[in-house]
């Protein structure tokens, strides 16, 4: 069974991704409905958190039905990440994760997320710092290292450990890959392996499929996955990744009735926790994802992305409603 601090799992947990601009409280709602066993935040910026701005104590909103829950910062500075770790421990979620793993120049060109890799000592001093100045169990999450020539995340996990982490996820590539290419999870295994590590190991990259979740457990043997982009749309990965594990069988594909039901809940709290205009254009992204492999869909798709009034939404959807359920040949995939 994974444990994180107090915290007990199943023998085999399931990470909902902390996704810019994504992973916020509507996305985490149905993504928790459909079976993830811990969820993150969005990453908060440290320095965003010591001076207060608006959007950083945002992200701070978390629910009780949401738990366990994490929340995730970023940050290249000792005395700020232990002054937001203290923030965030005041919000009381259950636990604290650290980004050093986000790929993005913005972010990089900091010194913070992913561009902590070029500077492992750094990367221990500031994870010492917030274990240091938090109750809440400290996990991580990184990359393999930042390019093919410094794949240290063995060293890096003996280390974190050694000041005090209670878990590390490990996306399995490096920051110059970004994203391309197919994530190397024999290193991560190897992570797994070591005899020193005692603190659960998850691993991330390329999860799409409850076949590969099965095959990879079986292989490297590492302790949960965390899932990211394949969630994006389709928060059901999770309930079929727990029935193909449990049974060996494929669960039925969701239904379209069961893809508009999430939508509509999705767009439904972020009009609740946004507001209905900002409700309703970041929820436009979504659409397509939830939509994804209906046929004849192109209409409906642009009509939900144009409209800025929360009756016509309604309005389309049951037009969606009434459409689909006259086409029984409606998802071509």
């Amino acid at each position: 069974m994974a444990k994180i601090g107090n915290i007990e799992f199943g023998d085999f947990p399931l990470l909902l991704a902390p996704m810019e601009d994504v992973s916020d409280p509507p996305f985490r709602a149905v993504c928790k409905e459909h079976g993830a066993d811990l969820m993150y935040t969005e990453f908060i910026s440290s320095e965003g958190l010591i001076r207060d701005a608006i959007k950083s104590r945002k992200k701070l909103d978390i629910f009780d039905y949401e738990r366990p829950i994490g929340i995730q910062i970023f940050g290249g500075d000792e005395e700020a990440m232990a002054m937001s770790a203290r923030i965030v421990d005041a919000t009381n979620p259950d636990l604290l994760d650290i980004n050093f793993g986000c790929p993005v120049k913005k972010v990089v060109c900091k010194g913070a997320g992913a561009g902590v890799l070029k500077d492992i000592n750094l990367m221990v001093r500031l994870t010492k710092a917030v274990v240091n100045a938090t109750s809440l169990p400290v996990t991580v999450k990184t990359r393999l290292g930042w390019d093919d020539s410094t794949k240290n995340i063995e060293e890096v996990a003996e280390r974190l450990q050694d000041v005090g982490i209670k878990a590390l996820t490990v996306h399995g590539r490096t920051r110059v890959q970004m994203y391309k290419g197919d994530a190397d999870w024999s290193l991560i295994a190897k992570v797994k392996e070591n005899p020193r590590i005692r603190i659960p190991i998850f691993g991330n990259g390329d999860i799409d499929s409850p076949q590969k979740v099965l095959e990879y457990k079986n292989r490297y043997g590492v302790d949960g996955v965390m899932i990211g982009r394949a969630a994006i749309g389709y928060p059901w990965i999770f309930r079929e990744i727990k029935h193909y594990l449990n049974t060996g069988e494929l669960m039925q594909a969701p239904t379209i009735a069961e893809r508009l039901d999430a939508c509509r809940k999705h767009l439904y709290r972020s009009l609740e926790w946004k507001g209905q205009k900002l409700g309703i254009l970041e929820m436009r992204p979504h659409y397509a994802s939830y939509l994804k492999g209906l046929s004849h869909v192109k209409e409906f798709r642009t009509r939900l992305v144009m409209t800025e009034n929360t009756n016509e939404l309604e309005d389309i959807f049951n037009d969606i409603d009434i459409f689909y359920a006259q086409d029984l040949q409606a998802i071509s995939c």
